[in-house]
């Protein structure tokens, strides 16, 4: 996996992304083919909207959810 910054650009009434040639070759990538990318917007804080979701809203200690877990294990 190679991590690149790219500039989004306006193909139409799309957008699009240029991959370099040094990430096609050394990912071996070929025309056609499908690919995944994962998207994160700089302009947003993916960390506090993924960990920071319960901050502040849980009543209940982590020891506390250790022990509901372990009752409902054994």
């Amino acid at each position: 996996m190679t991590t690149i910054n790219v500039k989004l650009k306006k193909w139409g009434n799309s957008f699009g992304v240029v991959i370099p040639r040094e990430v096609v070759e050394k990912e071996s990538m070929k025309e056609d083919e499908n690919v995944t990318l994962i998207v994160v917007n700089k302009n947003s804080n993916v960390l506090k909207e993924t960990f920071g979701i319960g901050k502040g809203k849980l009543k209940k200690s982590g020891q506390e959810f250790k022990d509901e877990a372990r009752r409902e294990l054994y």
